[in-house]
């Protein structure tokens, strides 16, 4: 019997594989294109600015499907915003080329953004500074962060802003880039440490067709745009030309 299906009681949608689909690069186009835009339409609080894993949770079905079942409903893995799927959701999004949306579960991650008014301390009643594994999604709890101080998903999280958005992808001792910024980012900047060198990495958006346009390392263009490394002291200036059309796979 299918656990999680569109004929489920509960559980009809859950992120993950409708997320690495996408990561993974597995599946049609269209059936990928459709994936997401079902998390986006039927997972997204953006009352509570969370991500369910899935939905509905598990109360009164009859399926067994494991220890999650335990947990109340909307609590961590029933149903709750999971921190680590909610950050590959946005993974997808943006390999996907869906730049504002992965932006937007970028902000909503961001624990300080739960916090920025007595109101918000009040509902997400957890540290404001560190990842938490887990919100709560269903009342009475709604909006409140679990498990501080544990996940493993602030190490994703991490991936995500330094290899995904900001597109650094370090090689052995080389560095090339594929950014997917928010779209209102016209440049931004990095200061990449390597040794006891510096990399200050400027990214500067252009109009031309979809991709990164050229790199350049201390003014010289770089023809393959991948930058060797060096450990000496030093610092050195990075130029990073791209260009990201929203909704371009």
């Amino acid at each position: 019997r299918p656990v999680g299906s569109k004929t489920s009681d509960e559980c009809k949608i859950d992120s993950l594989p409708q997320s690495w689909a996408t990561i993974a690069g597995v599946g049609a186009e269209d059936r990928k294109t459709m994936a997401l835009d079902s998390v986006w339409e039927k997972l997204l609080r953006p009352d509570l600015e969370i991500l369910q894993l899935f939905d509905p949770p598990y109360r009164h079905s009859q399926t067994d499907p494991g220890y999650i079942k335990g947990y109340p409903p909307g609590v961590r893995e029933n149903a709750g915003q999971y921190t680590h799927a909610t950050v590959w959701a946005a993974w997808a999004f943006a390999l996907a080329g869906q730049n504002k949306r992965s932006s937007d579960l970028v902000r909503f991650l961001n624990p300080i953004n739960h916090a920025l008014d007595p109101g918000g301390v009040q509902t997400y009643r957890v540290e404001p500074y560190v990842l938490a594994a887990d919100t709560c999604s269903q009342s009475p709890f709604e909006g409140r962060g679990g498990w501080t101080w544990y996940t493993g998903s602030a190490a994703w999280y991490f991936r995500l802003l330094s290899e995904v958005i900001f597109g650094i992808k370090k090689v052995g001792d080389t560095l090339s880039f594929d950014p997917h910024p928010p779209p209102d980012w016209e440049r931004f900047e990095v200061e990449y440490r390597f040794g006891s060198a510096v990399y200050e990495i400027l990214f500067k958006r252009v109009a031309e067709s979809q991709g990164v346009q050229g790199v350049c390392l201390n003014s010289a263009r770089l023809s393959d745009g991948v930058v060797q490394l060096s450990k000496s002291a030093g610092r050195h200036s990075v130029e990073v030309v791209f260009s990201s059309t929203e909704g371009v796979v």
